[in-house]
């Protein structure tokens, strides 16, 4: 009981901030592309919050390690609750580049939050359940990222709805105030066993020495500067442009919104059904980055012959997500998998400070492929990305 209830208020603190995330991302993207702000700047909207992801993942897992993983999962959420706050006083007076260096500034402090919160709530399924129970472990982790997926792919849709129906500045406040009452009730729910520290933590155990996590942390980096290449900047901005050539702006954003919601949400229904589709092994994952890498490479190629095939390209999109989950979801069991005894965290954050790092890359070279190439050559370089990710999988050994 104690077991199912702690895995509940996990998932549901993960989810309440998500929400918040996924919706936060849209209402970003959408209002200043609607402001004029080109594809490189949108990009530069979203740097600092991949930055700061790399750097907190260096240190969330000592921090959790040594102030327990429910004061970091607690801080996570109260720091996004200040970063919502603080965008609402955006003032459209501001220059350019004064309202970019505020933003990006706030969605760095959003970044740290959302690594504090992942790694506390990741690391606290491997604490949850006992040692020995590695399909258990799959299916729970599956359970978790797939459905944080989903609520963050709704939070897309609703952050593209607010902005439509209520505005900027109304859609922030009503989002802080809603993760503030989730805060309260997460307090009181979380078990005293993810209160446990440790005071000897260094910081100096955070690199680990296994050459799995580290060769699985190469791959997860390169896995998700692949999809973050294309799904950051260039679809969003392409897919709008593509709908507003046969309606009004605000209906074609609403439909991006919705698409972009979709496609997490179809990625987090398949990211949960993983286990069933093979054992979670570095061969397996080696499978399924190839297949990932084929699909991205026939998509360019799609894009670039047919560019108003926006059915096909948005179809394909979608079959690049189902093949994304299944590997996003093996990485996550396997860095668990892998994660030394005494050490969790520490892996934990190691690896998803690569996932950031990832993230980070997309994020940059999305702006700078789109306002290069438009979206074939955006997914032109995702697919070169998936080569990257497979041939770091495998390499992975079995044994440290």
């Amino acid at each position: 009981m104690t077991t199912l209830r702690g895995y509940a208020a996990v998932t549901a603190a993960y989810w309440a901030f998500m929400l918040t995330d996924g919706a936060l991302r849209m209402l970003v993207l959408l209002h200043f592309h609607r402001l004029g702000f080109p594809p490189l700047t949108l990009a530069w909207l979203f740097v600092l919050y991949e930055v700061a992801g790399i750097a907190t993942n260096l240190v969330a897992g000592w921090l959790a390690t040594r102030f327990g993983l429910a004061t970091t999962l607690i801080a996570g959420l109260a720091l996004q609750i200040v970063a919502l706050a603080a965008l609402t006083q955006l003032d459209p007076s501001w220059t350019l580049a004064v309202s970019v260096v505020f933003v990006m500034v706030v969605q760095g402090a959003s970044g740290v939050a959302k690594d504090l919160t992942k790694t506390a709530s990741k690391s606290a399924i491997k604490l949850l359940i006992p040692s020995g129970q590695g399909a258990r472990l799959y299916a729970w982790v599956a359970a978790l990222t797939g459905s944080k997926n989903a609520v963050k792919g709704l939070g897309f849709f609703l952050g593209a709805a607010l902005l439509g129906g209520i505005g900027f500045v109304p859609a922030l406040w009503s989002m802080a105030a809603g993760l503030a009452a989730i805060l309260v009730a997460i307090v009181a729910f979380l078990p005293d066993g993810l209160t446990v520290r440790s005071r000897n933590a260094t910081f100096a155990q955070v690199f680990s020495t296994d050459g799995r996590v580290n060769r699985l942390s190469l791959a997860r980096m390169f896995l998700f500067a692949a999809r973050d290449v294309w799904f950051v900047v260039a679809l969003p901005i392409w897919l709008a442009g593509y709908l507003a050539a046969g309606m009004e702006t605000d209906r074609a954003f609403f439909l991006t919104g919705g698409f972009m919601a979709l496609w997490i949400v179809f990625y987090g229904f398949v990211q949960a059904l993983a286990p069933r589709l093979g054992p979670g092994t570095p061969a397996r994952g080696t499978l399924w980055v190839a297949a990932l890498a084929a699909v991205t490479a026939t998509l360019a190629a799609i894009a670039f012959a047919a560019p108003n095939a926006g059915p096909l390209i948005l179809g394909g999109l979608l079959l690049f997500g189902a093949v994304f989950a299944v590997n996003s979801a093996l990485h996550s069991f396997l860095i668990l998998d892998f994660a030394g005894a005494g050490r969790v965290t520490m892996d934990v954050g190691f690896y998803y400070m690569a996932n950031a790092a990832g993230r980070l890359m997309g994020t940059a070279l999305s702006g700078l492929t789109y306002q290069v190439g438009g979206l074939p050559l955006a997914l032109a370089t995702s697919a070169a990305l998936a080569v990257a990710s497979g041939l770091a999988v495998r390499s992975i050994r079995l044994q440290p």
